[in-house]
């Protein structure tokens, strides 16, 4: 069980049976009234976002979440298919609200963590940075830099992204998955 003061950002909390990550949390005493820990909670499994305050008597269970290891295999119509690392025959699909807009850049046969909540699948964890290779970049046109001097690449997984003129065909880019931007090009060896 966790005080009023112990549900800090980054934490997991149940409330209702239902798991919140809390996002923001800012311990005050209004007057001279008690403390009052006025939070932001992210509802995990609709992406809800809501304010509570939890008084100095309150004391809020943290949530039992688990992470298991899930391989990537493909997308048809809308269900993304995953599988055991292990056993590839152990098949499951997740609807596009679980996996995010985070999902476009998962390359086939990735390997990545499951957030388990009651013995289901809730959310993803993406890594921050993926390393993707670029399909399709139209050629630089020189002296094209009005606006900013970027251009509209496409990735192997078949997300665009902006990216800077010098980005040809065949470089490995980093993206920031959290952004959906382009980081850096990786240099190649």
């Amino acid at each position: 069980m966790l005080e009023y003061n112990e549900i800090l950002p980054k934490k997991v909390i149940l409330l209702d049976n239902e798991p919140y990550e809390v996002l923001d949390a800012h311990v005050f005493r209004k007057q001279q009234r008690k403390p009052v820990n006025q939070t932001k909670l992210r509802h995990l499994i609709t992406g809800r976002v809501t304010e509570q305050a939890f008084h100095v008597s309150d004391k809020v269970p943290e949530a039992d979440l688990s992470t298991k290891p899930v391989k990537y295999l493909y997308t048809n119509r809308g269900e993304w298919w995953f599988s055991s690392p292990t056993n590839q025959s152990d098949r499951f699909s997740l609807a596009n609200d679980i996996v995010g807009p985070q999902g476009m850049f998962l390359k086939t046969n990735t390997i990545i963590d499951a957030l388990v909540f009651d013995e289901k699948i809730i959310a993803l964890k993406m890594p921050i940075k993926v390393e993707l290779a670029v399909k399709d970049a139209p050629p630089a046109v020189r002296g094209n830099t009005s606006q900013g001097g970027v251009k509209q690449i496409t990735l192997e997984t078949g997300a665009t992204v902006n990216a800077p003129l010098f980005v040809n065909e065949g470089d490995v880019v980093r993206i920031n998955t959290e952004t959906g931007t382009y980081v850096e090009r990786v240099d190649k060896k």
